[in-house]
């Protein structure tokens, strides 16, 4: 499988992310804080440094009160 790092489709998910904390009125550092991070970690996730693994994306769609299946559906067809 090729390295997903810097692909269109992590792009779009980083971007999506983004999206959905900003549209939360969270910052970086409360968004660590709901997770039990460092704001690091997520400026990491959204700078495209780290992967998304499947848990990480379920728990970031509780915090950020978005449907994980619905935010799928929209990136595979990116």
């Amino acid at each position: 499988m090729a390295k997903t790092l810097g692909t269109e489709r992590h792009r779009a998910l980083i971007a999506l992310l983004i999206e959905k904390r900003e549209a939360s009125g969270l910052t970086q550092t409360e968004l660590a804080d709901k997770l039990g991070e460092y704001q690091s970690f997520v400026a990491r996730l959204e700078s495209g440094q780290r992967r998304v693994d499947v848990i990480e994306f379920l728990e970031l769609s509780r915090i950020l009160d978005f449907d994980p299946y619905d935010a799928l559906r929209r990136l595979s067809q990116e």
